[in-house]
């Protein structure tokens, strides 16, 4: 099921991910540290990401990283970039 990536940037937190996410790869231990909420939560968080095509997870080894997929942001920018034109 894919979700709206307007809804899901409508969350702090999911822009707070997005924005650190967007200076480098990271893992969901990595990510959790910068925020006041749970590793669970994170978790819940980077997959409303992913089901909106806005983030992508590799696995290495035991871990898997999470990144920005900036293929996902194209319905949000072209959306956008009606407003410029």
């Amino acid at each position: 099921m894919s979700t709206d990536p307007f809804a899901a940037i409508a969350d702090p937190n999911r822009r707070h991910l997005l924005e650190e996410l967007r200076r480098a790869p990271r893992t969901v231990n990595e990510l959790a540290e910068g925020l006041p909420i749970s590793r669970p939560a994170v978790s819940q968080h980077l997959k409303a990401l992913l089901d909106s095509n806005l983030v992508t997870v590799t696995s290495e080894g035991t871990r898997r990283i999470y990144s920005v997929n900036i293929k996902g942001f194209q319905k949000l920018n072209i959306w956008l970039d009606q407003f410029w034109a």
